[in-house]
C-alpha cells in the first residue's frame, strides 16, 4: 500500500516496496500532455506572474471607485476588501467562460479541463478562486505540476502558445 504522500512528495525513498511505477519523464506525461510547447503544463513562474498581474489589476479597478488612503486604517480595510472582491470577479468569471484570467492571457497560460470539455464552468472557477485565495492549496503541486485546486476541479494549467 502506497503512502498517502507518495504522489505529492515523490522522490523520498523510504525503502518500502512500491508498485514499480515509473516516475514521469516530464510534468503532465501521465495526463497525456506534451513535454514542451502549446498544451504542456505551465510552470510555477508563469502562474505566479499571472496571479500578480491579476492582483495589480484588481487594485487598479478598485482605485477607480475608492481612493486608497494609507493614513486611514478603516479606509484601507474597506479598500482591501473591495480589492479582494474585484480579484475574485476578475479570477472566477473569465476562467469560467474563457479558461483564463487577464494575467493568464498575458503570460500565455490557461486552465483546461482534463475530461475534454471546453468550458471550465462556474463551480470549478469559483472553487479555484477560493482555493487560490487560501494560498496553500495553490502552491503544493504533484509530479504532474498540478496543485490541489487543479486536482479537486479536474483541471490543469497549460500553455497556449
Amino acid at each position: 500500500m502506497a503512502r498517502w504522500t507518495g504522489e505529492w512528495l515523490s522522490g523520498s525513498s523510504t525503502g518500502l516496496a512500491t508498485d514499480d511505477v515509473e516516475p514521469p519523464r516530464w510534468r503532465g506525461e501521465r495526463l497525456g500532455l506534451p513535454e514542451k510547447g502549446s498544451g504542456s503544463v505551465a510552470g510555477g513562474g508563469s502562474r505566479l506572474l499571472a496571479l500578480v498581474i491579476d492582483l495589480v489589476l484588481a487594485s487598479l479597478v478598485t482605485s477607480l471607485f475608492l481612493r486608497p488612503n494609507l493614513q486611514d486604517t478603516a479606509a484601507m480595510q474597506t479598500y482591501n476588501l473591495w480589492s479582494v472582491a474585484a480579484w475574485a470577479v476578475i479570477t472566477a468569471v473569465p476562467v469560467a467562460f474563457f479558461g483564463f484570467t487577464p494575467g493568464m492571457a498575458v503570460t500565455g497560460i490557461r486552465v483546461g479541463r482534463l475530461d475534454g470539455v471546453s468550458l471550465v464552468g462556474p463551480w470549478r472557477a469559483i472553487v479555484r478562486a477560493v482555493l487560490t485565495f487560501l494560498v496553500v492549496p495553490a502552491i503544493i503541486r504533484n509530479a504532474d505540476g498540478r496543485s490541489w485546486l487543479d486536482r479537486l476541479t479536474g483541471t490543469a494549467v497549460v500553455r497556449f502558445r
